[in-house]
């Protein structure tokens, strides 16, 4: 394996320094996973590290995969190095340890589906209205607080008298409850469960530490608090490597804090840093403008990104006088691509936020333009997937989650009086909710039609627990017996019909390729941990997604629509965070113009905004990208918009004068009203209004903002 000429000069200094801790700054298409696969490569072939003493981390299941088939391919052969999501790294340590937390080896992993089916249920308990406080802000709450260390109790002592408040702290404590009742981890849990395995079992930490030589962690950027304590366990003793671009960093709402990267030579000891700054993806063109914008940043490592490709065409910018007008220019614009030869596949279409997407599609639509959304319904969140998961995890859990989805579904005349005299036995016996129907069905109570139905129910789940045949067939055989698919026949629902075998087409290929654990409990386990990043996204149609989902792809020809000013930058990640969230921003327009090769295109329009309540005038980082590369075309707003380039935004907001801001402190917003500051992160204050406001991260010193005499 010749390296030298295969990788670029700084690729290849990157690849095989072993020295000491490794901090490589990536540029956008400079080709990181590339370094990442030969580096573990070399580390089995060239120095002879056994591949049991290597991790790496990545930020998604199917960068993990990408990675291990690079590195098999390298190798040309399989190897046994650890290549995984965090979560995935964590579930195998909850897997071996949990017992430490009180909890069985065999707990159920929560997705997205699950936490909302809890919750329904516990606001069904609490007589609360989905309309007062959301289902997603419920969710929202609990990993907030959970990840900050919030505890039920401390959760009720920070509502103190605001009822709304005092419900979602009372919601949180049942759904703890429950979860540690039911043996069930939320994806939260996954993480912060090992990090307080680890933090009180000393002896367990360097069990796992001792197992890696070198650890290398993708995406460094995207790490939060929690993530950033577990890698510094896992890594103990061993030599780091992070690969991240702090310019790239726009996942703070899930907690990312770009200063572990940007302070990572400071926290470790002996620290190299190589900065990837030739980019393999883009025109010259592209990278000028997309240097000239993040140069604004002050938060950042300076690299300036270069290309060897050829110049290529000027960046268009399209000022339409309307959203349907820009819409139009969009379709317009795609159609002239395609009739020259080019794919819809690749083609995308990027916004900031998913409403923006709506009259672009509408438009699509009348021209029967191919075009596909992405951030929509995940295949294994539609409902008869999840209702088919389910019986397949009542197979091997029996849990009360997966018992009351699919209990009457179809319909065994199973009402909620019959359920609540299933789950006063179980609670009765100290038993799940199906137990209660295998062995306590005539004490229940219940008879006639939902009798035979549960009976019924029962005879098939068992017939599956001992069946030797594949998992594809219990599978299919859990669907007939169980009468699942005639209903789907029964309502000719030919589109669910095809999601279900799917799903069968998925669990086969699962076996197929995991032959050392063919089981539904480890296949339940690797589909919860599946997440949007992981989509595949191929096909002939335009791609329309947030500029969050674009993250890590590249097509030749991009648009980035509602370049408004309050809509792109966000006029509320700007007031909640202040320069901080500026630079957020700019970072996100950074990521959406190095996502394009060939052709870039920046759209907006005139009109009302009713997210900035105001005439809608073009976004700042239109002004920032210079004037060399970038031919205006279209109509320019007839409003003017202010020198914001060389603005801060702290400059416009005024001072309140409180710069000693405490957890429990009394507020006033003008807008919010009443609240309690739950969190003090610096210059930032998370506070907890009433609803429906909820939990705002707010600049503590904003005029808006007034602290109350306790």
């Amino acid at each position: 394996m010749e390296l030298s000429q295969l990788l670029n000069p700084k690729q290849l200094e990157a690849a095989t320094y072993l020295d000491g801790h490794l901090r490589i700054i990536a540029g956008a298409g400079s080709g990181k996973t590339r370094v990442v696969t030969y580096r573990i490569a070399y580390l089995i072939e060239e120095v002879g590290v056994n591949p049991h003493n290597i991790l790496a981390i990545t930020f998604t299941n199917k960068a993990a995969n990408e990675m291990k088939t690079r590195v098999e391919n390298i190798l040309g052969t399989s190897l046994g190095t650890t290549i995984c999501t965090i979560h995935s790294l964590c579930v195998r340590v909850l897997r071996q340890h949990s017992t430490a937390i009180g909890y069985p080896h065999n707990f159920i992993i929560m997705d997205e589906e699950d936490q909302k089916s809890l919750i329904k249920k516990l606001y069904k308990e609490k007589e609360i209205d989905q309309k007062s406080i959301s289902i997603k802000s419920m969710i929202n709450y609990i990993s907030s607080y959970k990840v900050n260390f919030v505890s039920p109790a401390k959760a009720v002592q920070l509502a103190g008298n605001m009822p709304g408040e005092k419900h979602k702290a009372e919601i949180y404590a049942m759904y703890e409850k429950y979860k540690e009742d039911h043996n069930m981890m939320d994806f939260d849990d996954l993480l912060v469960n090992t990090l307080k395995i680890f933090q009180d079992n000393p002896d367990i930490v360097s069990r796992w530490s001792r197992r890696y030589q070198f650890v290398h962690v993708d995406e460094f950027q995207d790490v939060g608090s929690i993530e950033y304590n577990l890698i510094h366990y896992f890594a103990q003793d061993s030599i780091v490597c992070v690969v991240g671009d702090p310019d790239q960093t726009i996942y703070s709402f899930r907690g990312s804090d770009v200063n572990y990267i940007m302070n990572f030579d400071k926290d470790y000891q002996n620290v190299k840093t190589v900065i990837l700054d030739q980019n393999y993806r883009s025109t010259k063109t592209i990278l000028d403008i997309s240097n000239n914008l993040i140069k604004k940043n002050k938060n950042r490592l300076e690299k300036d990104l270069f290309s060897e490709l050829e110049e290529g065409d000027k960046v268009i910018h399209y000022a339409a006088v309307s959203e349907d007008a820009e819409s139009k220019y969009i379709c317009d614009t795609i159609q002239k691509i395609t009739q020259s030869g080019v794919s819809e596949s690749h083609i995308a279409v990027l916004y900031r936020a998913n409403y923006l997407s709506r009259s672009i599609e509408q438009e699509m639509i009348r021209r029967q333009i191919p075009y596909k959304i992405f951030g929509g319904l995940k295949f294994f969140n539609r409902k008869e997937v999840k209702d088919a998961l389910s019986y397949i995890r009542l197979v091997v859990m029996g849990d009360d989650l997966s018992f009351e989805r699919v209990v009457n579904t179809p319909s065994r005349g199973i009402g909620a009086k019959t359920l609540e005299k299933i789950t006063l036995t179980a609670s009765r016996h100290g038993i799940s909710n199906y137990e209660a129907v295998c062995f306590f069905l005539d004490e229940t109570g219940i008879g006639g039609k939902a009798k035979k139905g549960l009976k019924e129910l029962v005879e098939v789940i068992e017939k599956a627990r001992v069946s030797d045949k594949s998992l594809a067939d219990i599978y299919e055989d859990l669907l007939k017996d169980t009468g699942y698919l005639k209903l789907m026949k029964d309502g000719q629902e030919d589109n669910r019909i095809e999601n279900l075998m799917e799903l069968k087409n998925s669990i086969d290929t699962y076996v197929n390729t995991h032959p050392e654990t063919p089981d539904f409990e480890s296949y339940l386990q690797d589909i919860a941990l599946y997440t949007s990043q992981d989509e595949e996204k191929t096909g002939d149609y335009v791609s329309l997604m947030s500029i969050h989902m674009a993250k890590g792809l590249e097509f030749d020809y991009v648009f980035v629509s509602g370049l408004s000013e309050g809509i792109f930058p966000s006029e509320r990640t700007m007031s909640e965070g202040g320069d901080e969230g500026l630079e957020e921003e700019r970072r996100l327009a950074y990521v959406a113009f190095t996502r394009a090769k060939k052709r870039l295109y920046l759209t907006d329009s005139q009109g009302f905004s009713f997210v900035s309540q105001s005439p809608k005038v073009t976004s700042r980082f239109v002004d920032e990208i210079g004037r060399n590369h970038v031919e205006h075309v279209g109509r320019p707003s007839k409003f003017k918009t202010r020198n914001y380039v060389h603005e801060s935004y702290t400059d416009l907001i005024g001072d309140n004068g409180v710069n000693d801001w405490k957890v429990g402190d009394l507020v006033n917003h003008d807008i919010f009203g009443k609240g309690v500051v739950v969190k003090v992160n610096g210059p930032l204050v998370d506070v907890a209004f009433e609803v429906p406001h909820g939990i705002k991260t707010l600049m503590g010193n904003h005029h808006a903002l007034k602290r109350l005499s306790n």
